[in-house]
């Protein structure tokens, strides 16, 4: 008897490995699997611009990628003492105009310089809802704690998305041909919006997704994070303490249903084989002093060379230190 309505993934025509960098944008769930791909040493650039919510700021952040050389003074705000940019999330803000434009630009090139290699770019909205800055009449990523009456809140349709994605996704494959776009739907309820408003958002997301797949079916793909959560997971020991965001334990469910369904036999080989080396890592002894903490030092140190030697394309830059 099954006790629970398994969601059919998608029998996709590709898998993701080791050996083609990834880019990944959009709201918080885009992150908690990017942490495990570069958890995993996979090559992977994870929200360049910190965490994004709605279409639009994503479409907007891919396209200074395609078409901007830099980020300029000019570009910042200031408010409440902080400097910042509407185009990124409060962690660039700074009370130093300097370092938030360091900030900025140095999470900007990294992506820029790693932009026409993307094999594979992952694409996660939460939102339909979107702020636009009055002044300006710009769709913001993030309010900075602004008041509410300087920004119109309203809802974007299908039909919006679509097509301010029509003429972006030509752009990124005359810079790479060859690159997929898998699109997801964050499960995070927005319930601010209310529970109706929440669903007419992800449906909005939903049917914007659909219509693109349709044009796009050799490029754009789509996985089924939403819909994991709300039919194979519909109960709340899977979310956190706000009853909201999920928690470790759905997001494991997820990362393990991506896994089999979108990475390669080799990729889930090589997470095998290095998941002893990254436990050990991740322990933290309360004494380290004496000899059995050096003798976990020298294993530590001999079994990472050993997998170095056998994975010398692996994203080691990505393993955590001792």
């Amino acid at each position: 008897m099954k006790l629970i309505s398994e969601v059919q993934l998608p029998d996709y025509p590709f898998k993701i490995d080791h050996h083609t960098p990834l880019m990944m944008m959009g709201s918080c769930f885009t992150e908690n699997i990017g942490k495990q791909l570069m958890r995993y040493l996979f090559p992977v650039c994870i929200n360049p611009y910190g965490v994004t919510y709605n279409p639009l700021s994503v479409k907007k952040r891919l396209d200074a990628l395609l078409e901007r050389d830099t980020y300029r003074m000019e570009d910042l705000d200031h408010y409440n003492d902080l400097w910042f940019s509407f185009d990124h999330y409060t962690k660039f803000s700074s009370p130093h105009q300097e370092e938030a434009l360091a900030k900025i630009n140095g999470a900007f090139r990294k992506a820029k310089e790693m932009m026409p290699k993307v094999q594979y770019l992952i694409i996660t909205w939460g939102t339909a809802w979107v702020y636009r800055y009055n002044p300006t009449g710009e769709v913001v990523c993030n309010c900075h704690k602004i008041p509410a009456s300087q920004f119109t809140r309203s809802r974007l349709s299908a039909d919006e998305i679509t097509r301010t994605y029509e003429s972006l996704i030509p752009q990124l494959l005359a810079l790479n041909p060859h690159m997929k776009i898998l699109l997801t739907v964050s499960p995070v309820r927005h319930w601010k919006d209310g529970a109706h408003g929440n669903q007419l958002s992800k449906a909005t997301l939903l049917l914007a997704a659909e219509s693109l797949i349709n044009q796009f079916p050799e490029h754009l793909f789509y996985f089924p994070s939403y819909e994991i959560v709300m039919d194979e997971l519909r109960d709340y020991r899977f979310y956190s303490e706000d009853l909201v965001h999920i928690n470790p334990l759905a997001t494991t469910y997820i990362w393990e249903k991506f896994k089999q369904s979108l990475l390669s036999g080799e990729a889930r080989h090589i997470i095998q084989e290095i998941s002893p080396l990254l436990k050990l890592l991740e322990h933290r002894p309360l004494n380290q002093e004496g000899e059995s903490y050096q003798k976990l030092l020298i294993l530590k140190a001999k079994k990472r060379d050993t997998l170095q030697t056998i994975y010398p394309f692996l994203s080691w830059k990505n393993l955590p230190s001792d």
